[in-house]
């Protein structure tokens, strides 16, 4: 099986690697560690991509926290080593291949959908930190089944292989050892701008559902993502 991020197939579909959406997904992941308290001196990202993530994290926290992001992309890593700094690097490595290499915290945002064998991945990045912290597309809904189409794009466009609701997101964390300390929806169809005709569609009613019950317009609507601290 080809490997579609490190021959060029995915920078040629997704050529900013996402790097729009990073500061928001920062945001988000800057919220998590400060309402758990969390204090981490090192944080790394597996699967960095364009490397903005961490660019836009370590302005959130002061300069004695070191961050490092691991990608086998070229393409992405021609992107994310200009962003070097002093307590900011990346590698173009697997950090599953790192032997005794540990972090306070290991950030895998929207990565473990692409990984063929996923329970292996997860198994394995467990034992690297004692602070794991997953944003999870959920792909599945009512609307997406139904439709079809959005399941097979995210297939073709995003590289997703695998696909989630909240219930079976969680279910996979715990059925791989890890413990779930606290979790949050991601708004990303209501917050991120750009996202398609048919999304802003959906978005008055999302918006309006989502205020009365979270648990049911994700389900039913679809549209957003899951964002799980474990340890």
């Amino acid at each position: 099986m080809k490997n579609i991020y490190e021959d060029g197939t995915y920078v040629h579909a997704n050529p900013t690697w996402h790097e729009e959406d990073s500061p928001w997904k920062a945001k988000q992941i800057a919220k998590i560690i400060k309402r758990n308290n969390l204090n981490p001196s090192t944080i790394f990202e597996i699967g960095c991509g364009a490397g903005e993530i961490l660019n836009r994290l370590q302005t959130e926290f002061d300069d004695r926290v070191t961050f490092v992001g691991y990608e086998i992309s070229p393409q992405a890593f021609e992107i994310c080593k200009r962003k070097n700094k002093s307590n900011l690097k990346f590698l173009l490595k697997n950090y599953l291949d790192e032997e005794e290499v540990l972090a306070d915290v290991i950030l895998a945002i929207d990565v473990f959908e692409h990984v063929e064998d996923y329970w292996g991945f997860l198994r394995k990045l467990r034992e690297k930190a004692r602070h794991k912290i997953f944003h999870i597309p959920l792909d599945l809904s009512v609307q997406t089944i139904l439709r079809g189409s959005p399941i097979l794009n995210s297939r073709s466009s995003w590289g997703h292989i695998h696909y989630f609701t909240k219930e079976t997101a969680l279910a996979t964390l715990r059925d791989t050892g890890y413990e779930i300390l606290d979790y949050f929806y991601t708004r990303g169809s209501l917050e991120l701008p750009n996202r398609g005709w048919k999304s802003n569609l959906l978005k008055l009613p999302r918006e309006l559902f989502f205020s009365i019950s979270q648990d049911l317009t994700v389900r039913i609507l679809g549209g957003f993502s899951l964002l799980v601290l474990t340890k």
